[in-house]
């Protein structure tokens, strides 16, 4: 039973009776696992869409799956991590019922094809990276091998993967295989397993054709394959031989080759026989490209106005997931209050339980904020309130004069950082401040204090 081909046809089916926003929100992102015992096992992306599509849309759900499928099925909605423990492992399917002695396991890329350098987005931060990525697809085992991507989770570098894989597969008739290092171990493992000939040559030969007898292998997170001394060995076999048929090689990890002391040296070492590349956090600009271009992709874009998107860039750190997860939440959010307007008050109560995780690197005004807050004995939660009483406000009349002068940002994005103020309101706090620090000597020393405190400039 192929569970893909019928979750498609399933979902094509789903969409003609739904909105855009409705199925994009509960739908979209949903899989089918496996069909077992009269139960259809179905991954969801968070714990929010099982509550919501098993009060919403069960009877639909039912409906279209049993017409498919054609047998009743008990509808079972899981998460990623709950895979395991949830659904019963069937090492039947290891082995093929027409042979016994093979691995019914076909090598295949792996690849996902909505991972495309088009709908990469480019900034500052990632642009040499994406330059690279593309060099090795247009010329692979040509230049730059391996290639060597790393940095923080959440930036790019398997989407950057894909991309070249796909690039690689549409272009040429070259064989790409993409992995993550856990399943590399799994495959390898697997080759200690004894046949119904009490040998494991199968399951040796499998391995040595799914990873040797490649043109271009994509393996992500490298680093853990750390504290696995026999798989590093038989990877460090693998890259020899690929490399030595100039067949690419390209890698990815969560630090530098010199920074993984968790692997072998002579691993270590042919990782930087190419070329290294560091991914780093996008900044504000790229931030809001990338949450543009999510809205876009999945038609939201006359839902979800600019000071939405910029409260979501500003405040969602710089994790892309993080960022793509937050236009979802907040979708989902308007979708439970009955199709709620989005407005920047809806997304700040939507997100109001992430933000704080969000923010693991805080931008200038978030700094400002943090500095103005503890000189007056108040909270940043407090600055950033909608509280009129003048121990509050007289503060963050002065943090929103400070973001003014000490940074480059606009008096709508200042507004939006405090809690969704209105842009005049920012000015007038802006020009009290200004015009009371020429008369009044005592506020301008506390100025001059927090300036030096903050020392942006």
């Amino acid at each position: 039973m192929n569970y893909d081909s019928i979750w498609t046809t399933f979902l094509s089916d789903v969409k003609e009776e739904l909105s855009n926003l409705a199925y994009t929100t509960w739908f979209e992102e949903t899989k089918l696992l496996k069909i077992e015992n009269q139960k259809a096992y179905i991954i969801v992306p968070m714990a929010i869409h099982k509550k919501h599509l098993t009060e919403n849309y069960t009877d639909l759900i039912t409906e279209k799956l049993n017409n498919i499928a054609g047998a009743y099925c008990e509808l079972i909605f899981i998460l990623n991590e709950e895979i395991e423990e949830m659904v019963p492992k069937d090492e039947s399917h290891e082995l093929s019922s027409n042979n016994k002695n093979e691995p019914v396991e076909a090598v295949n890329s792996n690849l996902k094809s909505q991972y495309t350098f088009d709908n990469f987005v480019v900034g500052n931060s990632n642009k040499f990276a994406h330059a690279a990525a593309l060099s090795v697809a247009e010329n692979p085992g040509k230049m730059y091998n391996p290639l060597f991507l790393y940095g923080e989770s959440g930036l790019g570098k398997t989407h950057l993967m894909h991309a070249i894989g796909n690039y690689i597969t549409k272009t040429t008739d070259k064989r790409v295989l993409y992995v993550t290092s856990e399943q590399f171990i799994q495959d390898f493992i697997k080759t200690n397993r004894k046949d119904d000939l009490e040998t494991n040559f199968n399951y040796v030969e499998f391995f040595k054709n799914k990873y040797r007898n490649i043109d271009v292998l994509i393996i992500d997170d490298i680093q853990f394959l750390g504290g696995a001394t026999k798989t590093q060995q038989e990877f460090f076999h693998t890259f020899n031989n690929l490399y030595n048929d100039s067949k690419q090689i390209i890698i990815s990890s969560d630090r530098s080759p010199n920074d993984l002391k968790v692997l072998e040296d002579r691993l270590r070492t042919r990782f930087t026989w190419g070329l290294e590349v560091n991914i780093f956090p996008p900044d504000f600009e790229l931030r809001s490209a990338i949450v543009r271009k999510k809205i876009i992709a999945e038609k939201l874009e006359k839902e979800i106005p600019d000071d939405v998107i910029e409260y979501i860039a500003s405040n969602t750190g710089t994790n892309v997931r993080q960022l793509e997860g937050s236009i979802t939440r907040v979708v989902a959010y308007s979708s439970m209050m009955g199709s709620a307007k989005i407005t920047l008050d809806l997304a700040m109560e939507a997100l109001k339980d992430t933000i704080s995780k969000g923010i693991g690197e805080k931008n200038d005004v978030h700094r400002i904020q943090k500095i103005v807050s503890e000189y007056f004995s108040i909270s940043v939660e407090d600055i950033r309130s909608k509280k009129r009483s003048s121990n509050i406000s007289f503060p963050r009349q002065i943090a929103m004069y400070l973001c003014r002068v000490m940074t480059n940002e606009s008096f709508p994005r200042i507004g939006i950082e405090f809690g969704g103020k209105d842009h005049s309101t920012v000015m007038h706090s802006v020009e009290k401040i200004e015009n009371e620090i020429k008369v009044n000597k005592d506020l301008a020393n506390i100025i001059e204090k927090l300036k030096k405190d903050i020392g942006l400039v």
